[in-house]
């Protein structure tokens, strides 16, 4: 009998190569479904509130940097806060040219609410981003009033009249950190495609239920959306402690879990984000502003997270077309399941967001998508470009501030 050529042979090889390669992927996949903190849940909302018998001061920090477009649709929600106890809003304008601050005290006068004091810190000296120095600045502000918490909040965030108060009980349920990852606008085609992937892979990172369990070193939080105790700002050195960060909100939460505080991270309800990403450029600048830093700058991380972005999310639809092409049904079959399991645990982002179901099969395209934005963020840190931001450009790599 004769025996099997050489082209045979490596066609064998090849097929025993996808197959396996595939089955690594399904089992990734099953892995994630049921041993990453079910991240893919979003029932993760506020921890049982309690109300406590006299209601805490709070102050409201809002660093905002040229966001007169917004602030119409955001700044009159936090003056309009229903809260039993003393609050007070304080704006810190950081350098705008577009009249920020002026329609922020307008807007005051107009409406009314809770007391809203509007000032400017100056530019930020060497070795602080901006957004962290307006906030630095801010807190300055609000320790003359003694609160007891610190509420920051980005200028893009609209919150519910109940928001303050529902935070504020949550925090007393022993929280140092209550935060909540605002609803972002879901309007245009490739905010469709790009946003509701964006909170998925968050949670993926940092699964809210680990967060917030006792003795977890997970640790983030959503910077649109911050309670802090002030004690706890004093004693974990907020900001100063992370002057440097490019992720503010996630060193933040690090930063009180390192000096032994409680943290708390989930979905929100009725706090959203009013600012609109409507093209891709818009969205891929928000994405590889800080991708890069994620990663630490660190090569050997990038090419693992381009390997495993490519293993989990690029290799089921390819397994599925090399498996239906080559006639390898066992190849095709583990592909089409890892699909499946994908698509389903993307489900539960998709129906918070109220998109089509149909969008789930195509997570893959968004998550290549992000694998490209990930190569680019890196891409610009080596030719030293550093990164631009609201007209300011920070040549330091670890000097630039999340949107805000």
């Amino acid at each position: 009998m004769p025996s099997p050529g050489p082209r045979r042979v490596g066609q064998t090889a090849a097929v025993n190569a996808y197959l396996w390669i595939t089955v690594v992927s399904l089992a990734a996949w099953v892995w994630l479904l049921l041993g990453q903190g079910f991240f893919w849940r979003t029932d993760v909302r506020l921890p049982p509130r309690r109300e406590p018998d006299a209601w805490p001061s709070v102050c409201v920090v809002v660093p905002a940097r040229d966001e007169a477009a917004v602030l119409p649709d955001s700044l009159p929600s936090l003056l309009a806060q229903d809260y039993p106890g003393r609050a007070e809003v304080f704006l810190v304008d950081d350098g705008s040219t577009d009249g920020t601050g002026e329609l922020a005290r307008e807007l005051s006068r107009r409406l009314g609410g809770l007391p809203l004091t509007v000032d400017s810190p100056g530019e930020p000296p060497a070795g602080w981003t901006g957004k962290l120095w307006a906030v630095r600045y801010g807190i300055g502000l609000a320790r003359a009033r003694d609160p007891e918490y610190l509420l920051l909040t980005d200028a893009d965030i609209a919150h519910a009249p109940d928001s303050l108060r529902e935070l504020v009980a949550a925090g007393a349920g022993g929280f140092d950190v209550v935060s909540q990852m605002a609803r972002l606008r879901v309007a245009s085609l490739w905010e469709r495609l790009v946003v509701p992937a964006f909170v998925y892979f968050f949670a993926q990172l940092y699964p809210f239920r680990w967060i917030g369990r006792r003795g977890s070193r997970t640790a983030a939080a959503a910077g649109g959306c911050v309670l802090l105790r002030a004690g706890m700002a004093e004693e974990a050195r907020i900001p100063d402690a992370i002057r440097h960060a490019v992720i503010d909100d996630v060193a933040l939460a690090r930063a009180v879990k390192g000096a032994g505080g409680r943290v708390w991270l989930g979905l929100a309800d009725r706090v959203d984000s009013v600012r609109p990403y409507p093209k891709l450029g818009d969205l891929w600048r928000m994405v590889s502003r800080s991708a890069y830093a994620q990663l630490r700058h660190n090569p050997l991380l990038l090419l693992g997270t381009v390997a495993g972005l490519a293993l989990v999310y690029l290799v089921p639809p390819a397994a599925v077309a090399v498996g239906a092409a080559g006639g390898d049904a066992a190849t095709a079959l583990a592909g089409a399941v890892a699909w499946a399991v994908m698509a389903g645990t993307y489900l539960p982002m998709l129906r918070y967001y109220g998109q089509p179901p149909w969008l789930a099969p195509l997570l893959p395209f968004t998550a290549f998508l992000y694998l490209l934005m990930t190569v680019d963020s890196a891409v610009q840190h080596y030719r030293g470009r550093g990164a631009a931001w609201k007209g300011r450009t920070y040549s330091r790599p670890d000097a630039v501030p999340d949107e805000g």
